[in-house]
């Protein structure tokens, strides 16, 4: 993504996370991650994140999706001694389409265009304000938005992003910006 693509979409999260009600500093404004997982198509697959708190055993974050914004199918995985990061999604702000392993219900939200390859847990959870969710270890899921854009909390134990597993191959967790 260009730098003038990262800028825009740091400043629209900022916007989401602000009229979700979520209190900020400027300085945790500029500091919204924006991750195209190297797919180079933000809109359609990507995730803006906050980061509240980051310690040795937890982890806060704030997730802002565009309406339509999908972030990929992804797992935490053990590292050493750690099971793996255990990961509960609150929704702040509109309608979050999670899937996880389960019975295929997928029916409101869709997997990208030519991606189903790569997005196969279809067990569908419709979560709405004030719902939320918790993983254990080692579970495969994603989220989209539908066509309103979504703001979610992250508690975790530890995040170790960088070591985050995907189902797609051609993800890469940290962004490249093109100056």
């Amino acid at each position: 993504m260009t730098k003038d693509e990262f800028m825009v979409a740091r400043k629209e999260a900022a916007r989401m996370i602000l009229a979700s009600g979520i209190k900020m500093s400027q300085t945790e404004a500029e500091s919204i991650e924006v991750v195209d997982f190297g797919l180079n198509d933000l809109k359609k697959e990507g995730a803006q994140i906050l980061t509240l708190v980051q310690t040795e055993r937890i982890s806060v974050k704030v997730i802002a999706l565009f309406s339509g914004q999908t972030e990929p199918e992804h797992w935490h995985p053990p590292v050493g001694d750690d099971p793996g990061k255990e990961e509960t999604i609150r929704v702040v702000k509109g309608t979050l389409y999670l899937y996880q392993s389960g019975p295929d219900t997928l029916k409101e939200g869709h997997i990208p265009e030519n991606k189903s390859n790569v997005y196969t847990c279809k067990n569908e959870l419709v979560m709405k304000v004030n719902d939320q969710v918790t993983f254990e270890p080692g579970t495969r899921h994603w989220f989209q938005s539908g066509i309103e854009e979504v703001v979610i909390y992250s508690y975790s134990t530890i995040a170790r992003d960088i070591m985050d597993k995907f189902t797609d191959p051609d993800v890469i967790r940290i962004s490249k910006i093109k100056y």
